[in-house]
């Protein structure tokens, strides 16, 4: 509109009095553990008041319409940077979560089984053994009984 208005020479020159925006400073932000990156910046340093009396209307408004554009890109460029981010990581943490319930926890539940399964296997040996020792101690106490009856006789 103000090129149409004004033209493109005029709005070119306009463009170059006025002072750039600030740099934009990117500062790290953690949300649960998670670096998102923060914008700030990106305004003017000095207010326009002293240049918006030189210039037509038609560009003091396309001025502060760049400016509302310019803070809107910011901040939706920040949001979706970090749902992003946030995205990234909750899809790794939906596949660690994946893996060690289709993986791990079943290797795991296996394990245990082989070693109840082992731990009674043993307990049976045990069992048996002991039968066994038991069986032959009263053989031998028997021998013992037998052989001090001979003796006493």
């Amino acid at each position: 509109m103000a090129e149409m208005l004004d033209g493109e020479m005029r709005l070119e020159n306009e463009a170059m009095k006025i002072p750039q925006l600030k740099k934009l400073l990117i500062t790290p932000k953690n949300i649960m553990g998670v670096k998102i990156p923060r914008l700030e910046g990106g305004i003017r340093e000095q207010a326009l008041t002293e240049y918006l009396l030189e210039i037509p209307v038609s560009i003091s408004e396309a001025m502060k319409a760049f400016q509302e554009v310019h803070k809107i890109v910011l901040d939706v460029a920040e949001k979706e940077t970090t749902l992003r981010k946030l995205l990234y990581e909750i899809d790794k943490t939906k596949r660690k979560a994946n893996a060690i319930e289709n993986v791990f926890i079943p290797r795991l539940e296996s394990a245990v089984s082989f070693i109840i399964l082992r731990l009674e296997e043993i307990e049976r040996d045990t069992f048996a053994m002991l039968k066994t020792v038991k069986r032959k101690m009263g053989e031998r106490d028997e021998q013992i009984k037998k052989e001090a009856q001979i003796v006493a006789k």
